[in-house]
């Protein structure tokens, strides 16, 4: 039996001639007569009929006209439509074919409008379960969605959900394709469009309820792990205001951070709404659905709406929740937000990119076939090498750019990036095969900055360096991967923690006021405990270790991610009993120029209005932190690559989200690009120059003292050296074994480029005496030794 039309008085009633009551409003004009005796009654009333319903015809022909015009004009017509006048889920599909699901309307003007009491409790396991489970984190099964790869993907749920009545309407035909997240993690959605029914207090708020948000150690009023309603019932809710017509298509939730309590919901439903009042439930045929939430506070769960749903504002009810704990959740919403080229504001702040790069996310075999298409691009000015094996057996790539690659110039400094130490932090790995690309293609065009960096910096990019931990992260999502999955190794170590703790060795000798004579303060021996095989060392740690003992780097910047800041040494802190401290170094002022040169130059770094990430805001030094003053590192690659090379490395955390969507990867190359490159121009900062000796040979392993700074630099093997220095005039000292020192006062301008301070020495008359001795083949005599052995001779003469 089909239903009658509902009828609005804007809108040409569209009911048959059958059901006149139908319309109200036309019943007087267009009811049809009744039927007479008589053949001259029956051809007026044919007449009539006639002449109605051309009248009816031309109404409906200008009206449809006008629409069908609007429509073509602009495809978002009935969108725009939809949204001045009613909620979208209240308006009938404008097509006949294929036939919408009928929506119930909102309560009329007459009406009041209450609150529609919540059912009674269910736990999940008796509760409507959606007809697709939650996809819950398995590392060995791919998850659909989380790296863009959904499209064409038919669900039982949704073929299931297509035949019921629900309140979105949606062909029955077409095919879903997978939505990104809006952008809790990521910060795009502000704490201004996250509202709730209740809260604990400000650290519980709604603006804490996002994906994988951290809470702070103390877990105070400010920085608590999630949102937690004020009262455990079933009237609470949290929602997200998309501010424009969304597409929701998915929900992810987590319980919350927490050292000490354990709070999450088991299951939940979710409404949609245009206007924040009239609400709509997910039905699950006739009745409303309950989604099944967490088993445990970190996995994150994804439920899939079994039809998407299009709406402004999306909430989330909780409807059970851990016995022993509160409601407490995080969550990430999966929407496409649809278009509207009427609303300047959302067309204003779109991010959009002009580099013609590959922006997705790569597998191990997809990262070595990129690598494999800059190098075929690019033969002239790159190299791929590889600095040993992961724990699987995975060869751990590098990139080579340079004007003469395979080979150290003398007099060019050597710059390395390293990302994915953290394999779970994705975009710096990302980040690392965009740079490549962007080097390769701008110097192909000629861009003037980019060629001379090229030509006079040796360029290495390690872009996953924990390849095991990486695959694992790949598997889960951008995501499903909570906030650790893919961050060891395959054995389980954390390599940014995994180098020798020589800070302590230094320290201890300083104490004891043994520098230099008995341990250097530069170039500190790696303990023979780290170097023996039965030490906790990741082979991924020694493979680091070697080619930094190899190459001469200057500077280096290992890309991290859950963060906005750059982080210069020290790690440690120098203080036993505290796990934060200020602990500069010697070079306090070059680093936290370097430091300053990345975050000062990132989009969003130095911005005061910026939401903190987490729990710390770093504001108040300009996007950049002393790493031990934020939390105690020991043996971390900053601190070992200060002590045990020439290299200045810092870490740059490159985005609040680990793992960001497939989506946001231009977004956050733009963020990146022009700090990635300042970055680099800074290895030509400072001094440089040669050490030789007489003959013009260049003097290896000489030392480059500065006074004032208690840390010295050495030279490579051509007598080559870089030593770091902010702007002014410094007195340098180069010394070498065998050889008489040299001191020389030194200007550093303000103007980017190094400047030249090249030494001399000549040899020690000692040094001299041991050459001819060694020339005429006899062995060079030392005085001390000679006085001793003759005195042991005058005493045995004596007895």
């Amino acid at each position: 039996m089909p239903r009658a039309p509902r009828c609005r008085a804007r809108r040409p009633c569209l009911a048959p001639p059958s059901a006149p009551a139908a319309c109200p409003g036309l019943s007087a004009a267009v009811t049809l007569p009744r039927a007479r005796g008589g053949a001259g009654m029956a051809r007026r009333d044919a007449a009539a009929l006639a002449l109605i319903l051309a009248l009816l015809t031309v109404v409906l022909a200008g009206a449809g006209a006008g629409a069908q015009r609007a429509a073509v004009e602009d495809p978002d017509y009935y969108v725009q439509e939809v949204w001045n006048r009613e909620p979208y889920y209240a308006r009938p599909e404008p097509e006949p074919k294929p036939e919408p699901f009928s929506p119930p309307l909102p309560p009329g003007p007459g009406k009041e409008e209450r609150e529609p009491r919540p059912p009674e409790p269910r736990p999940p396991k008796k509760a409507a379960k959606p007809k697709k489970a939650p996809k819950k984190l398995a590392p060995e099964t791919p998850l659909p969605g989380k790296n863009s790869n959904r499209k064409g993907m038919r669900t039982k749920s949704f073929e299931k959900a297509a035949s019921d009545d629900h309140s979105v309407p949606v062909a029955r035909d077409v095919v879903r394709e997978g939505c990104p997240p809006l952008g809790l993690e990521t910060l795009k959605i502000t704490d201004f469009q996250l509202h709730a029914s209740t809260s604990k207090r400000y650290g519980l708020g709604a603006h804490r309820g996002r994906l994988n948000i951290q809470a702070g150690i103390n877990e105070n009023d400010f920085y608590d792990g999630a949102w937690c309603a004020g009262r455990n019932d079933l009237r609470q809710w949290i929602e997200v205001d998309a501010r424009r017509l969304t597409r929701f298509t998915g929900v992810i939730t987590q319980g919350r951070n927490s050292l000490w309590l354990s709070d999450w919901v088991t299951s939940y439903k979710v409404m949609v709404s245009n206007d924040s009042h009239t609400w709509v439930t997910v039905k699950n045929g006739s009745g409303d659905m309950i989604f099944e939430g967490n088993s445990e506070k970190e996995i994150p769960v994804l439920n899939e709406l079994p039809v998407p749903m299009v709406a402004r504002y999306i909430r989330i009810n909780p409807q059970s929740w851990f016995d022993n704990g509160s409601i407490c959740m995080r969550m990430e919403i999966l929407g496409c937000p649809l278009p509207d080229p009427n609303n300047y504001y959302h067309r204003r702040n779109e991010m959009t990119t002009t580099d013609d790069l590959d922006f997705k996310h790569h597998s191990y075999k997809e990262m070595r076939q990129l690598m494999k298409v800059v190098n075929e691009m690019c033969p002239n000015i790159t190299r791929i090498y590889n600095i040993g094996k992961s724990h699987q057996g995975l060869k751990l790539y590098a990139v080579e750019i340079s004007d003469h690659p395979g080979e150290h110039e003398v007099g060019e400094p050597e710059f390395h990036y390293i990302a994915g130490a953290h394999g779970n932090e994705v975009l710096g790995r990302e980040l690392m095969l965009l740079l490549m690309q962007f080097l390769c293609q701008e110097y192909l065009a000629g861009n003037e900055r980019i060629v001379h960096l090229v030509e006079e910096t040796r360029i290495h990019i390690l872009p996953s360096l924990n390849p095991d931990g990486y695959e694992k992260a790949y598997e889960g999502g951008s995501e499903l991967g909570g906030w650790s999955l893919g961050r060891w190794t395959h054995d389980g170590i954390d390599i940014n923690n995994n180098f020798p703790d020589l800070n302590t060795l230094l320290w201890e000798a300083e104490d004891r006021q043994g520098i230099p004579r008995k341990v250097p303060n530069h170039y500190i021996a790696i303990p023979e405990w780290f170097l023996s095989e039965n030490a906790t060392v990741a082979v991924e740690t020694r493979a680091v270790i070697a080619w930094m003992e190899k190459i001469p780097f200057v500077l280096g910047g290992n890309l991290q991610g859950g963060e906005l800041v750059v982080a210069y040494p020290y790690d440690m802190v120098r203080s036993l009993w505290k796990t934060q401290e200020r602990s500069p170094t010697p070079d306090d002022h070059v680093f936290r120029w370097l430091a300053y040169s990345y975050a000062s130059t990132h989009r969003l770094m130095t911005d005061a209005r910026r939401r903190v990430c987490h729990t710390e805001d770093f504001q108040k030094e300009d996007g950049t932190v002393n790493g031990a003053s934020w939390h105690t590192v020991a043996g971390s690659l900053n601190d070992f690559s200060y002590l045990h090379t020439n290299c200045f490395e810092l870490s740059i955390y490159v985005g609040c989200d680990k793992y960001p969507h497939e989506s946001q990867l231009p977004e956050e190359w733009e963020n990146n690009r022009e700090s990635l490159i300042v970055f680099m121009e800074q290895v030509h900062r400072g001094i440089k120059g040669l050490v030789r000796d007489l003959h013009g040979k260049g003097i290896p392993n000489a030392v480059i003292s500065v006074e004032g700074i208690n840390h010295d630099i050495r030279t490579a093997n051509d007598g080559d050296y870089w030593r770091l220095l902010n702007p002014g005039e410094y007195v340098v000292t180069a010394k070498a074994e065998g050889f008489t020192s040299s001191t020389k006062n030194c200007m550093v301008g303000y103007d980017m480029g190094a400047t030249r301070c090249d030494f001399t020495l000549s040899k020690t008359n000692m040094a001299r005496i041991r050459e001819i001795m060694e020339k005429f083949r006899k062995q060079p005599i030392s005085l001390p030794a000679r006085r001793l052995k003759l005195r042991g001779r005058k005493r045995r003469q004596h007895w």
